[in-house]
């Protein structure tokens, strides 16, 4: 694990309230949306990744899902969501660490969700060490929704620089391993008042290619 990765996103996290950070929503409208579009079976294996605080894992659990992992390198921030879940807490596995360093278990996923770790990768090496976490992990057939800035979004988030994609470049990256079945474009609202352009795409993890 990037150990001053870690320590920016535990001092984040420590000095910010949910509605202090730029990429708070109430509920992740059109990540829940793509994920319905899925019909995943209830007990499909679900990782969020940078799920932070975040309250997709509270939706999930709505809906029934009971096979949820979310990873994140912020233990203040995880802490935070198993608080605010309450009693449901225990039926989530909480994962302090780098999904690019993190083993997690081979074909073990039927669904990886990113709203955006993955456009903070700006340097190459560490965008093949997610492609390889990412098509290692989810199983033949599953699936991964993965959210960027879009090309007109910012160009940094929470001090960090990052990368934007548009839909055909963001597939791009995760080829031959998935194809792109779906995308989207969905303006984010900051609790500032700021508009936020993201790039959803919804791939499959092609059967074919394996990663061992």
């Amino acid at each position: 694990m990037n150990a001053s990765h870690q320590m920016h996103w535990e001092t984040v996290y420590r000095g910010k309230s949910e509605t202090q950070t730029s990429w708070f929503r109430a509920h992740l409208e059109e990540s829940l949306r793509l994920i319905d579009a899925l019909a995943l079976s209830p007990d499909a294996p679900v990782l969020d990744v940078g799920g932070g605080r975040a309250t997709l894992v509270d939706d999930l659990l709505m809906r029934g899902f009971q096979d949820i992992a979310v990873i994140d390198l912020s233990e203040t921030a995880l802490a935070e969501a198993r608080l605010r879940l309450g009693a449901q807490s225990e039926n989530v596995r909480w994962i302090v660490g780098d999904v690019t360093e993190t083993e997690l278990t081979a074909a073990g996923y039927a669904l990886w969700h990113d709203r955006a770790v993955f456009h903070f990768m700006t340097e190459a090496a560490d965008r093949t060490r997610y492609v390889a976490a990412v098509a290692r992990a989810v199983r033949p057939g599953g699936h991964a929704v993965i959210a960027t800035f879009a090309m007109d979004g910012p160009e940094r988030c929470s001090d960090l620089p990052v990368n934007r994609y548009d839909a055909a470049a963001l597939a791009a990256v995760f080829a031959p391993h998935f194809e792109k079945i779906a995308d989207s474009r969905n303006v984010h609202m900051t609790p500032a008042g700021r508009e936020q352009p993201f790039t959803y795409v919804v791939l499959r993890r092609r059967h074919e290619l394996a990663i061992t």
